[in-house]
């Protein structure tokens, strides 16, 4: 099996609701992730995935979706006042996580057509989680 993994990086904001400790306040992160990409054969450049390739479609849909953004829970009430302030929101039906931001990067992989075999995201330098298929 070959693999190789691609680090891109991000700035976001994020609260937990139902949560009893600091992250239940708005607060950002600069976070790195790593997509690991995994074939059993080379394609006809002997290459797993080329590293552009996995920019251009990972960095591109982080950059327009969750790069400078807030990612809320569907019912946090921030969700109406930050749009209506015309600031950028990314909405997901649970808690934004970083295990589930990991999960949300993994499957948009899988959608951009990448044999993505792992997915970790790194919230802060001693702290991360990761998805697997």
């Amino acid at each position: 099996m070959y693999s190789v993994t691609k680090r891109l990086d991000f700035c976001y904001g994020h609260r937990l609701l139902d949560y009893d400790g600091v992250c239940k306040h708005p607060h950002g992160h600069n976070a790195v992730v790593e997509l690991e990409i995994q074939t059993e054969t080379l394609d006809r450049r002997n290459m797993v995935a080329d590293f552009t390739d996995i920019k251009r479609a990972m960095k591109g849909w982080i950059d327009r979706e969750l790069d400078h953004r807030m990612i809320l829970r569907h019912d946090d009430p921030l969700v109406a006042s930050l749009r209506s302030l015309g600031e950028p929101v990314y909405v997901l039906d649970s808690n934004p996580t970083v295990e589930r931001i990991a999960r949300l990067l993994f499957d948009i992989s899988r959608e951009q057509g990448l044999p993505v075999a792992r997915v970790t995201v790194w919230e802060t330098p001693t702290s991360w989680a990761t998805y697997r298929a």
